[in-house]
Parts: C-alpha cells; structure tokens; sequence
C-alpha cells in the first residue's frame, strides 16, 4: 500500500512538473474542455431552470385542479373542425354544473380575452384578462402582495374593479401603491383592489399570473366579448388529488346530461388536466436535453482529440525519461498512471475554468430565461472532465508504459 501512495505521489509531482514546464500548450490544450465543460453546465442549468419555473406556475394554479371546456388542450387526436363544431359552454352550464357536482372543493368559470392595461402614460401590451367569480381564488394556490379578491356581492353585481399580477403592478405602478387606482383597459377604468404575489413562471407565457387581470365575468361579456360568441371554461378543484379522477368521472356524467347527449353520442366538451401541460413541458425539455447533450459531446470530444494528441507528442519528447526510469526500476503501472494523472489533471482544470465561466454566464442569462446551479451539476462537471481526462489519456500513457527502456535511452 505504502509503495502504491508512494508512487502516486511521483507520477502526481512529475505531472505537475511536465504540465508546469509547458504552460502555454497546457493552456491551449483545455480550451476545448473549457468550451465542453461550460455548455454542459449552462445546458444543465437552463433546463432546470425553466422546469423549476414551470413547476412554479403549476403549482400556484393547484395541482389538483381540472378544467371543463369546449377544447381539447393537449390531445391532437381530434380533428379541429370537430372540435370547433362543439356548442360553446354557457354561464347556464357552469350554474347546473355547480348545483349538481358534490366531490369538487371549488368551481368558478372562467373567460379570458388579450388586450393593453394602461395606468397614466404606462402601457403593458398582450395581457390576458381573466373574467371569473369570486369562487376562483378557491380554485387556485395564488397569494397577495395586498389587497384581496372580489367578493360575491361584487362580482354578481357587475363592479368594475380588478385584481393584478406582480408584473403589471411592477410596470404601471413602479413605487408601489397600486391598491385603488384606476387602470384603463380599452376605455373603460377599472379599480385595482388587489394585487398578486409573484409567481416568477416565465415558461408559462401570458397564462402566467404575474401577466394576468383578474375582474368580475360579467364585465368581460360586457365590455370585451360578447358572451354568445365566447366559450367558458369551468375550473373545477378537487378536494385532494386521491379524488382527481373520481371528480373527474362525476364531472363527465353531469356535462353529459346537461349537454343532453344520448349514451351512443361522444362527449361534446373535453376535461383537461394539468397533467397533459405536465407532458408537453417534459417532452419539450427531454428534446432539448437531447440536442444539448449532443452538441456538448461534440464539444468534449473535440477537447479529449486535442488532449489525447498532446499527450502522444509529450510521450514523444520524454522518450528518454520514461527509458531512464524504466532504467532505474520504475514499472509499467507508474509510467501508465503518470502519463494518465498529467491528462486528468489537465482536463479537471479545464474542467474548473469551464464551470466558474458557465456560473457566469447563467447569471447573466438568468436576466433573460431562469436559470438554476445545483450542486449536482457542480458534481458532474468535475466527473465528466477527470473521466474525460482518463480516457483521452489512456492510449499516450499505455503507449509510453510499453516501451522498451534500451530503445527508449537510444532516442534522439
């Protein structure tokens, strides 16, 4: 055990030696781990970054929730004039539903249209206006910044008030004081009397809540959409997520005696889950996984050519050393250990460089998309580069441990 540490140590100071006496090379040859490395990283935090976020959003919508509608979200098995044939979903169908439905925790229908909220001179494009009643904070994990919700009374009467999102209240009311102002959206004002907590999921678009206005249905048929043209959506929360599908069922006999269809008819309404979301994100982000990870082994695999090359020509350069030593008793285990500790070496620093330089980055990025550095990656950056550096460096160093020590001490 003693010699084996001993001869660690040895081949670990010639290395150390060797990488030492040629800087420059041993800088130009971690370039391409250094390139490998930081795309590794910033690949690995960028999608978890973006799943993170993603699962934010889901969750502050309620894991558990489901959601009535004339469409079908995730399901492209039917065919888009069928589904645009469906009657739409009425206010009279939320009311029968709510009367009849006993598993759900909470149900609130909801219609939504995109238009400009402004507050003075500031303007914020392309937000979704949710109309619903005062049941939907019910449906839903979302928290105040301050203020509340409508309440009932507010909601059947029609009131022209709102409540905001994070984003928007940052935008139109930058120092604050959002609560009783009057924002415009197309002409008409409406009171902001609350305003929500951020939720921070980028990957969720307009249907982020820190985008989102949230004010009483009957004012969105008024004064945006005419309630004849415009579906609903009724969202529907389970009481605990053991439930989901048992509501489920209950909520697909129910529409199907409200929308009178016969026992041969196919639904004419679809119950969406979040589960579908679920899979859609985890398919975008498994293929972007795929491409990451093949553009980084290129990237790495270029590195380990380069360093494997310049282990071949340092092999070359100290053929009489390596024949001095054999010489002198050294065995082939110490020559191939050597040789394979100066390419991990090199490799674990580029490595090193890689991984600060991609922290960097994804904080620069994280200005634009989130990106999140977890200790696993950490981890696997240092693992992916000494493995780098073992496997590059094993065929220079079994070369040098095979050569003969007579013909080695004649080389020129």
């Amino acid at each position: 055990m003693s010699t084996f540490l001993f001869e660690l140590k040895e081949g670990l100071l010639i290395s150390l030696r060797a990488i030492r006496a040629n800087k420059v090379r041993a800088i130009l040859t971690t370039i391409g781990i250094v390139i490998g490395i930081t795309s590794v990283v910033l690949m690995s935090t960028a999608i978890k970054g973006i799943d993170n976020a993603f699962q934010t959003g889901v969750s502050s919508l309620g894991s558990d929730n489901l959601y009535i509608d004339k469409w079908e979200w995730f399901n492209n098995d039917i065919p888009f004039w069928e589904l645009r044939n469906r009657k739409n979903l009425e206010l009279s169908d939320y009311e029968k539903y709510k009367e009849l439905a006993k598993l759900p925790l909470a149900v609130a229908p909801t219609v939504w249209t995109n238009q400009t909220v402004k507050y003075k001179e500031r303007t914020v494009e392309s937000i979704l206006i949710q109309g619903t009643n005062q049941d939907y904070i019910g449906t839903t994990n979302l928290t105040f910044d301050e203020g509340r919700f409508f309440n009932e009374l507010e909601s059947n009467g029609g009131r022209q008030i709102c409540v905001i999102g994070f984003e928007i209240a940052k935008n139109l009311f930058p120092r604050g004081n959002a609560i009783n102002q009057d924002i415009k959206i197309r002409g008409q004002k409406f009171k902001v009397i609350g305003v929500l907590s951020e939720q921070g999921s980028w990957v969720m678009g307009n249907f982020n809540p820190d985008r989102q206005v949230f004010m009483p249905i009957g004012n969105v048929f008024k004064y945006f959409q005419s309630q004849s043209f415009r579906s609903i959506t009724i969202n529907v929360k389970a009481q605990n997520s053991l439930i989901v599908e048992d509501t489920k069922e209950e909520a697909i006999g129910i529409m199907r005696r409200i929308r009178g269809l016969k026992y041969n008819e196919k639904n004419d309404f679809s119950i969406n889950q979040q589960e579908g979301l679920l899979t859609t994100i985890n398919q975008t982000v498994g293929v972007i996984q795929i491409a990451g990870l093949f553009i980084t082994s290129l990237s790495l695999f270029v590195g380990a050519v380069g360093i494997m090359n310049i282990m071949f020509v340092s092999v070359k350069e100290r053929t009489k050393e390596i024949g001095i030593r054999k010489a002198i008793g050294a065995k082939r285990r110490s020559i191939l250990g050597q040789f394979i500790t100066e390419s991990a070496i090199i490799c674990l620093l580029g490595g090193l460089v890689g991984l600060i330089l991609a922290v960097l980055l994804s904080m620069v990025v994280n200005q634009f998309l989130p990106t999140t550095v977890q200790a696993d990656t950490v981890i696997m950056a240092i693992v992916i580069s000494l493995l780098t550096g073992v496997i590059s460096g094993f065929a220079p160093a079994y070369t040098a441990s095979k050569l003969d020590p007579v013909e080695a001490l004649r080389y020129e």
